[in-house]
């Protein structure tokens, strides 16, 4: 017998919004992903312990006024209808005024970044192609589970030109900021 799959409802941006607005979700962390609500349930300790210690690098390179921690960013126009991800961790280029009233485009951007122990296939696909096609120029995706950051950088056309896999043991700096060098073991959680 094979599986039947019950029909989904997808929902718009400004659905979702309005959902918010009337606390219908309240006491939840949710964000939309191709029209699709994705829970983003609670945390482990590793997650959030991972999240404090690369906003506190983050913050002592850009200042902490840059750095956005789990907070919504716009993306492409073409995807802004079905789509209000929310990364981990982010870095906008200044710290302008007019954030008290809107969120930053992607392009506004220097980093965008996810800690990922149980989202990783969302992260380093679903999540990818979103900031790729907003122009971020760099996504970082640091994996709890296998140990190692998978850096993107250069997008065009929609898609990141250069993926790289780093290990613990390897070094990574923001393109923006190159000469602020940092070992990937120090990004992650202690080996158990």
């Amino acid at each position: 017998m094979s599986a039947v799959l019950l029909p989904r409802t997808q929902f718009t941006r400004a659905e979702f919004l309005r959902m918010l607005d009337t606390g219908a979700f309240d006491g939840k962390r949710l964000e939309l992903l191709d029209g699709e609500l994705i829970d983003k349930m609670g945390q482990k300790p590793t997650h959030a312990s991972t999240i404090r210690r690369v906003t506190k690098l983050l913050a002592e390179i850009f200042g902490i006024d840059r750095v956005l921690v789990q907070a919504p960013v716009d993306v492409a126009i073409s995807d802004r209808d079905r789509n209000f991800p929310e990364p981990d961790l982010a870095v906008v280029r200044e710290a302008k005024p007019d954030y008290d009233d809107r969120h930053p485009d992607g392009d506004e951007l220097i980093l965008a970044g996810e800690v990922s122990d149980t989202s990783l296939r969302t992260d380093a696909k679903a999540k990818r192609d979103l900031y790729a096609r907003a122009g971020v120029p760099e996504y970082w995706v640091l994996d709890i589970v296998s140990r190692r950051l998978i850096v993107h950088r250069d997008p065009a056309e929609g898609l990141y030109r250069t993926i790289l896999s780093l290990g613990e043991d390897d070094t990574v700096s923001v393109h923006a900021a190159p000469e602020a060098r940092v070992l990937v073991a120090d990004l992650l959680p202690r080996p158990r």
